[in-house]
């Protein structure tokens, strides 16, 4: 199996459209790793899809894909689906008539299948998509899992109940990703010692270097986001082998450099955590 980062920025990408901050004055003129698009996953084996952020496009023409064989949504949050047009795109047949389209397999957990019928009209989009020949969309009710090849994909809810993490399984590896908000979560004892754990960073309340606070302690964000703090804290009850970050937000102000000292002193106290980058490809 192997995972390839497509985008690991979060709902603010980097750089900021018209920031002029060091950090995404940076990102522009490097470009990647500096640079983080929006947030998603592609796992080469089952050759599946996780989530169609607005920079789904741009991603999938820089990347290794070959072929999609299906593509899975963790939630409704925009940063996680506006870019669902890319299904039209690559299926649409504007040549023949009467046309001849091509069809890409959506996989709906149960909950995201119905908050696409009340958030960001997902549900009419994904209604034109079917009517046009475009999709095919699979419904899973909780506890139900996919077979992809030798590979078993298994969605189930984190603590906030609207959204999935899912759980990659074949006889060599166990992979787990959870591709946002795991705010209140405490991993199940089944999943502890998986081989690899892909989660958000979550929120730098503190300045991971510094110490320094950048939220104040009064904000709301912070009932309604995982931190950094309480990421580490999840990743410590998983124990996996590797820890992967990923969703990493423009405002924590922290530039891939940065990153790469936090990640530096984590390895040297003994946690196995990396950040992610965009088209970044690791074998599992």
């Amino acid at each position: 199996m192997k995972i390839e980062f497509l985008g690991t920025g979060g709902a603010m990408r980097i750089p900021r459209p018209l920031c002029t901050c060091r950090k995404c004055r940076e990102a522009r003129q490097k470009g990647v790793p500096y640079s983080r698009s929006g947030p998603s996953l592609f796992i080469h084996g089952p050759d599946i899809l996780i989530d169609t952020p607005e920079d789904t496009y741009m991603q999938l023409n820089r990347s290794e894909i070959e072929r999609i064989a299906g593509v899975f949504y963790s939630h409704w949050h925009p940063d996680h689906v506006m870019g669902r047009r890319v299904l039209e795109s690559l299926n649409a047949d504007w040549v023949n008539h009467p046309p001849r389209p091509t069809q890409t397999e959506v996989y709906l957990p149960e909950q995201v299948g119905i908050d696409f019928n009340h958030w960001l009209g997902s549900g009419e989009h994904f209604q034109f998509f079917l009517d046009q020949g475009y999709i095919n969309e699979h419904k899973l009710q909780d506890g139900d899992h996919v077979m992809f090849g030798d590979t078993r994909i298994t969605p189930f809810r984190l603590a906030e109940s609207f959204v999935y993490a899912f759980l990659l399984e074949t006889d060599e590896s166990r992979v787990l990703i959870a591709p946002d908000e795991l705010n209140n979560w405490q991993p199940d004892e089944s999943l502890r010692g998986v081989d690899l754990a892909i989660l958000p960073m979550g929120i730098a309340e503190h300045h991971p270097l510094t110490g320094e606070r950048q939220i104040s302690e009064d904000h709301p964000l912070l009932e309604a986001e995982a931190t950094f703090a309480e990421t580490l804290d999840i990743i410590w009850m998983l124990q996996p082998k590797k820890a992967m970050l990923t969703h990493i937000e423009e405002p924590d102000g922290l530039s891939y450099d940065e990153l790469k000292r936090v990640e530096a002193s984590l390895q040297e106290q003994g946690w196995h955590i990396e950040f992610a980058y965009d088209t970044q490809v690791i074998d599992v």
